[in-house]
């Protein structure tokens, strides 16, 4: 399955007989056929098994593995590329192999380089390296072909997609022939491996493949003999590892007996993506240049694709231990707003308290900061300001949330100041246009900026990722801060730290106050009964664009796609909500170009200083 730079493959651990190529084979033409990845990997020397030892000198063993690879090409029912290990005979000399093969024609050969010899290991008593012999030798005969031999690129015609293949001990070397090959084009290393276990070799194969996949900065796909290898004093468990840019795909380590398939989903435009994006990556391609024998084929896309795993929805939330991840984001907005507060000498944070999301999350970091600094939380002043679309809920909700923590409370009613400005613009005051709403935002933030003054205070901006690429906060009013403690934290991770801060935290009994402001409909209430999402959208699926934009590289096409296929929409549905985010992201970028300090959280960022460039003047206009 191919479609769309998404590409299946799959890792297959047969059952096995030692010695028995005819029924290895067997077993590889069954494992193949209504298979729907578009590569599949067996593994090393999976035709006669790894464990034969001494036999692999003996002809009988050799001829019969010749004869049985001839048959699967003759009746290889899988229409994508295959690879598989078999010993290698060449001018009487034993190499241990990979063999890829598209239908009946073999594409090519790869030898196998770092031979072990120590410990259980002693390969080189059978096998030879493969250094000397693909200096001289490019191309060989095997089964009346005449097949590309050696350190190999392969290149599908038409797309990015292109792997090499290393085997086993290759990829332990300090320069494994994979990190060559990625360096020359190579996206996917697959390495056909039969490694043996025992106590703790699992996490320290995981890390090394993980890691490969990182600094290959591709996908890294593992496939490792079963237990039916296993043999006197080694034991095989068949663990098989799909990993991408750092992290694991799939991972299974069952020792099952009976043949085991996984698969995963590799996607090749993220490939592409951080190859460009990453400067350290480009400038070792010219200083590693290898002799890489190229080989293009062609493989058949897929009218749609199945994805092996739903989607992550919230791909901004911790999932995997999230006790860890909240308690390092929590340290890092907390220590920057000490930093900050400690370099100018503030005396007392100013907040605007809204009794919704964003400014709650503020609140509480200000109150941990304020703790860490000895500083009484009497000096964090919370300034609620309702004006023309305040409801009476959230102005309660941020009431007692201050009065929770212990914060002074200061309530400023608004109404007649915007009324008075109102009147000084010529606004008639009831048309709900931009300046009505505008005004409002902007005369919050007058206010703030003067109170931190007379406090020699720092105003604490509460404005989050999501809303800032959205381009969703007003110029010169919530836009502006003296620090914006939030601008790193998307909207579905604001939710989630500020239900994390309140259960884990504080002794307060903040779980009431918390509760009501999550189940609080998001609004900026400039206007009666205001709902965000109502004019944005659904934050999930925009946090979603927002994530596979930034950091995958997709354009708007697959996003579309992919918010489909992730959220259920429809075809119209996805497409009104990829125009609207980046109408929105591309119009606004004036916004974050004048946008204050905030401390980077993610791997991804919109601060014009760091992580995102972009001029103001974009015009994707049709």
């Amino acid at each position: 399955m191919y479609h769309n730079d998404f590409l299946k493959v799959a890792a297959i651990t047969p059952k096995l007989r030692v010695a028995n190529p005819k029924y290895n084979v067997d077993e590889m033409l069954r494992l193949l056929k209504d298979n729907p990845a578009s590569i599949a990997v067996f593994p090393e020397l999976g035709v006669t098994a790894y464990t034969c030892n001494d036999l692999f000198f003996q002809n009988s063993l050799l001829k019969e593995s010749k004869r049985e690879i001839t048959r699967f090409l003759k009746h290889n029912p899988f229409k994508g590329i295959v690879l598989f290990g078999a010993p290698l005979e060449i001018e009487g000399i034993l190499y241990n192999a990979a063999f890829i093969a598209k239908e009946d024609k073999l594409l090519g050969i790869v030898p196998k380089f770092y031979l072990p010899n120590t410990q259980e290991f002693y390969e080189k008593r059978w096998f030879t390296s493969a250094y000397d012999v693909v200096r001289r030798t490019k191309m060989i005969r095997y089964l009346s072909q005449v097949v590309p031999f050696g350190s190999i690129i392969f290149k599908e015609s038409e797309t990015n997609l292109s792997f090499g293949v290393e085997i086993c001990e290759d990829m332990w070397a300090p320069i494994s022939p994979g990190n060559l090959l990625a360096l020359n084009g190579a996206q996917m290393i697959i390495n056909l491996s039969a490694s043996n276990e025992y106590l703790n070799k699992r996490s320290v194969r995981k890390r090394t493949v993980v890691e490969h996949s990182r600094r290959n900065a591709g996908a890294y796909i593992y496939c490792s003999a079963g237990v039916n290898e296993s043999t006197s004093e080694t034991v095989f468990s068949g663990h098989n590892l799909i990993a991408q840019n750092g992290e694991t795909i799939v991972e299974t380590e069952h020792f099952s007996r009976e043949s085991e398939i996984i698969y995963g989903d590799i996607d090749l435009s993220k490939i592409a993506f951080v190859r460009k994006s990453h400067s350290s990556f480009r400038d070792t391609i010219n200083k590693h240049a290898s002799d890489c024998v190229e080989v293009e084929f062609e493989l058949e896309t897929s009218d749609d694709y199945t994805f092996e795993k739903p989607f992550d929805t919230l791909p901004f939330v911790p999932k995997a231990d999230d006790k860890k991840a909240f308690e390092k984001i929590a340290a890092l907005q907390e220590n920057a707003l000490i930093k900050r507060l400690n370099h100018i000498g503030s005396e007392s944070v100013i907040i605007g308290v809204s009794g919704g999301l964003d400014s709650t999350l503020a609140l509480l970091i200000a109150a941990r900061a304020a703790d860490a600094l000895g500083m009484p939380r009497k000096q964090i002043i919370g300034v609620t300001m309702p004006a023309l679309g305040t409801s009476e809920k959230t102005r309660k909700q941020a009431d007692e949330l201050m009065k929770d923590l212990g914060v002074t409370m200061k309530a400023i009613n608004l109404k007649q100041h915007i009324k008075d400005h109102f009147d000084l613009i010529g606004h008639d005051g009831t048309t709900t246009d931009k300046a009505y709403e505008n005004t409002q935002a902007r005369a919050r933030t007058m206010v703030l900026m003067n109170l931190a003054n007379m406090h020699n205070g720092l105003v604490l901006g509460t404005g989050d990722m999501s809303e800032i690429a959205l381009g969703f906060t007003t110029y010169s009013g919530d836009q502006m801060s003296m620090y914006n403690i939030n601008a790193g934290i998307p909207k579905t991770l604001v939710r989630y730290m500020v239900k994390k801060y309140a259960e884990t935290k504080f002794s307060e009994n903040l779980d009431k106050v918390v509760k009501d402001v999550l189940d609080t409909p998001i609004s900026p209430e400039l206007i009666l009964d205001q709902v965000t999402e109502e004019e944005l959208g659904k934050y999930e699926v925009n946090d979603f664009i927002m994530h596979r934009f930034l950091r995958f590289g997709d354009d708007e096409e697959r996003i579309q796609w992919l918010i489909g296929k992730a959220f259920g929409l429809s075809e119209s549905e996805s497409e009104h909500y990829v125009r609207n985010f980046f109408k929105r992201f591309y119009s606004q970028q004036f916004k974050r170009q004048a946008s204050p300090d905030a401390p980077k959280i993610l791997d991804i960022s919109l601060s014009p200083r760091s992580d995102f460039r972009m001029p103001s003047d974009v015009d994707k206009r049709n």
